[in-house]
């Protein structure tokens, strides 16, 4: 069978262990990725299934229906908004869901504050320039470092993440707050942590804040200018979840005003992230290129699940698949 694997930045998937499932079959890896849907057509028509990196590509009707040869569509980790699921139903095409694990992630998020509290990387690179103990040569930023030890770890959501994280600020000596459901609050004090009395005050009294919430309708532009605005001038935002969480905007002219005093982020509306980003010129965000579940474990956890349920699809006998009502609509030849 032919297999298109997209948008493999690193051309790291070829070198995975798991990989040995699929190289049998004619197996072809994109290492760039493409936007336009005339693009993607011409890229993909030829494959029977393709591999999904995250939400890397979408695929919507416009994009589904130009796809005659398409039968699954194997995706890595969960489904997320990025596919247009009824139209692919619609078209007979199959869905795979994979697995995946909150650890990179929830360490992802624990070394990004450690790294903004303490400047690390603008005293690593002033280093490398030969100037000793300095964040910036322009002197209103040259601030000193913070530690995390009494201060408040603000957590927007208490799931699989959401508990690591908590876990890590506790394990710091930092007072955990966390907002969210009420069954997420009540499973956060159940774990010996406080929960917030209201969202004005998980944003008002946090020293750090950091998101860990599914992007749906319902949280799409959950975080708003005025919770932002409520935030300290020393206060660190950070999102290793998805931009898509906070207002359009909001957080970039947050910074501004000086509410929060700093972001820590590895999410984008926009990704990759163009290199005349306003958020990459700003001396106060910290931004990582989207790398929460880029690391070798995960990845191997990732697509060996996605390696798996293709062959078994093909083999008649894939347990895993999102919309079995796809086999209605099934295409002759």
């Amino acid at each position: 069978m032919k297999i298109a694997i997209l948008d493999d930045y690193q051309d790291a998937v070829r070198e995975l262990e798991c990989f040995s499932l699929i190289d049998s079959h004619d197996v072809k890896v994109f290492n760039h990725s493409t936007r336009g849907l005339g693009q993607l057509v011409a890229r993909l028509a030829p494959y029977d299934a393709v591999v999904l990196i995250r939400e890397r590509t979408s695929f919507n009707r416009a994009l589904l229906s130009k796809l005659p040869n398409l039968k699954l569509i194997s995706q890595t980790g969960k489904v997320s908004g990025h596919i247009d699921v009824a139209a692919a139903t619609e078209l007979g095409i199959a869905i795979a869901e994979g697995a995946g694990s909150p650890t990179a992630p929830a360490e992802l998020t624990w070394a990004l504050i450690m790294a903004a509290q303490r400047k690390i990387v603008p005293y690593a690179m002033n280093l490398k320039e030969g100037t000793w103990q300095t964040v910036s040569t322009n002197q209103p930023f040259n601030t000193l470092g913070t530690v995390l030890k009494g201060r408040t770890l603000a957590i927007w959501g208490y799931g699989k993440i959401g508990k690591l994280v908590a876990g890590y600020g506790k394990a710091f000596g930092m007072d955990v707050l966390v907002w969210g459901s009420d069954a997420s609050r009540a499973a956060a004090e159940a774990d010996g942590h406080r929960a917030a009395p209201s969202r004005e005050a998980l944003f008002e009294e946090a020293d750090v804040l950091t998101l860990h919430l599914r992007l749906a309708d319902a949280t799409r532009g959950i975080v708003t200018a005025d919770d932002l605005a409520r935030m300290k001038p020393t206060a660190l935002f950070v999102n290793t979840s998805r931009a898509e969480l906070v207002a359009a905007d909001a957080l970039e002219a947050a910074l501004r005003s000086g509410r929060p005093g700093g972001a820590a982020l590895d999410v984008f509306e926009n990704e990759p992230l163009p290199a005349d980003s306003v958020l990459l010129r700003m001396p106060y965000v910290l931004a990582t290129p989207h790398l929460g579940y880029v690391e070798k474990d995960s990845y191997e956890l990732y697509f060996s699940h996605a390696f798996q349920n293709l062959v078994d699809f093909f083999d008649g006998k894939c347990q895993a698949i999102l919309n079995p009502e796809y086999r209605a609509n099934v295409r002759n030849g």
